[in-house]
């Protein structure tokens, strides 16, 4: 069983062993994983990191504002909009496991530039257990484990053995703050695992809007906490509606709601009826472009969470 203050402690001696004098960067994105292991590192070498904020057009809705105003003063902070690199590299790739190798090698191409710029040595990753050990099964690659041949950076991993409730446990004992620690994860390829099929920057907007509403609507009625992951899923399906007395033909968009402990396994709970319904009814009528909307009702496994 886990022992935080043992284990800050620890981690803390051990990056500075390995670290040393020289220079780090890590990819912050705002999540319990980065944000833990950016304190982390901060107690240990102090602004010899420096933590990079990457938007690559592919977060939610407000996720920029919010990033940059919890860390740019906690932190040596860099945000560097790069969204017209990731996007034109995404242009009509449809599989999602391309889609995550694209991401993943495009994130190193971005930090490796900011490296040179800082004389940075290390690469300092979130990578937790899950996440390797699905690589490993072959499942997905996660962009922070399946990395390119060539990388110039040492790599750093100082929560590679952690599951995603010991990881909160840290990041409470360093203070993060409470919005940051019961954050929902989001995956590193960020909404292009979320929108189905080839990326655009319309699909985007939409998986915006809807995954806006999901969030709303869970957090107004009190169940965030309750569960694990909340969000929408655009498809590439389309569907005939009706909107007023016109026929319309328009997006399929599912809602996926699951609880879990450790990101291995998840379920989805039973949720009340009113939520859902008004998730749905807000979608449709606040998202033009979308008709329809299912909810996923699938487990982990043999589903995955995500969809792609």
């Amino acid at each position: 069983m886990l022992n935080p203050e043992e284990f800050i402690e620890d981690s803390i001696q051990k990056i500075k062993d390995e670290i040393g004098d020289e220079k780090a960067i890590i990819a912050l994105s705002g999540g319990v994983d980065s944000s833990v292991c950016s304190v982390l590192v901060q107690e240990a070498i102090g602004d010899n990191l420096i933590a990079i904020f990457v938007d690559h057009g592919l977060l939610r809705e407000g996720e920029v504002e919010e990033v940059t105003n919890t860390f740019q003063d906690r932190l040596n902070f860099n945000y560097i909009d790069a969204s017209e690199e990731f996007l034109t590299a995404l242009e009509g790739v449809d599989d999602p496991e391309e889609k995550r190798k694209i991401i993943g090698k495009t994130f190193i191409d971005v930090f490796e530039r900011e490296a040179d710029k800082t004389d940075a040595k290390f690469l300092v990753q979130g990578t937790i257990a899950p996440d390797w050990i699905e690589t490993d099964g072959e499942i997905k690659s996660h962009h922070n484990v399946a990395l390119p041949s060539g990388m110039v950076l040492e790599i750093v991993e100082p929560i590679r053995d952690l599951y995603k409730d010991e990881v909160r446990e840290v990041g409470l004992l360093l203070d993060l703050p409470d919005k940051v620690v019961h954050r929902q994860p989001f995956p590193g390829p960020g909404l292009a695992v979320r929108v189905i099929g080839p990326l655009t920057k319309e699909k985007l907007d939409i998986e915006r809007k809807a995954d806006k509403i999901v969030r709303e609507e869970i957090e107004a009625a009190g169940i965030d906490k309750e569960v694990w992951q909340y969000f929408a899923v655009l498809t590439d399906t389309k569907v005939t509606g009706v909107k007023g007395d016109q026929r319309d033909f328009g997006y399929l968009a599912v809602i996926r709601i699951v609880k879990s402990v450790d990101a291995m396994t998840a379920y989805v709970p039973e949720l009340p009826w009113e939520v859902i319904k008004k998730i749905s009814q807000r979608i449709t009528s606040e998202v033009s472009e979308i008709t329809h909307v299912s909810l996923s009702i699938s487990d982990k496994p043999p589903s995955t969470i995500e969809f792609a």
